[in-house]
């Protein structure tokens, strides 16, 4: 079982359901956010139901190696960044979502791993669609002191 907001978590991530249970929480606080709910609302005009299960897939295959995505992140977050260019606070807001998220509802090895994977890949999209340094991206974690990311 997973805690909710404001509970400690009890477990770390173990199954596909639940990255499923993390994406479809982390998603709803995106949408909501007063920066990034844009981008996904406005200019991805993203389909949430037919996107969850393209974010389990991407997220299983990171954690738990099992081969089930089959796309191509950096292309569409190309896409994206051609209309509407991502910049530093979009994705530092959606590393402080993403850790928060994975805060309220787990702890644990593969967790921190999923905070983890999530700073590398946001640094290697900003490097790689505009050409920026991505060396102040760090994991942010609110169980975790910010000089333990030095």
């Amino acid at each position: 079982m997973t805690a909710g907001p404001g509970c400690a978590p009890v477990r770390d991530i173990a199954s596909r359901e639940d990255i499923a249970a993390l994406v479809t929480a982390f998603y709803g606080r995106a949408f909501a956010d007063p920066l990034l709910g844009p981008i996904f609302v406005d200019v991805a005009r993203l389909d949430l139901a037919a996107h969850l299960p393209i974010m389990c897939d991407f997220w299983e295959t990171v954690l738990f190696r099992a081969g089930t995505y089959h796309r191509n992140a950096l292309r569409a977050h190309a896409a994206l960044h051609a209309r509407s260019p991502l910049t530093p606070p979009h994705f530092a807001r959606w590393l402080e979502l993403w850790a928060g998220t994975i805060d309220d509802l787990y702890q644990g090895e593969l967790a921190e791993r999923a905070k983890l994977q999530a700073t590398r890949i946001a640094g290697s999209l900003r490097r790689r669609l505009a050409g920026e340094p991505a060396s102040e991206l760090v994991t942010i974690s609110r169980r975790h002191h910010p000089a333990e990311h030095s």
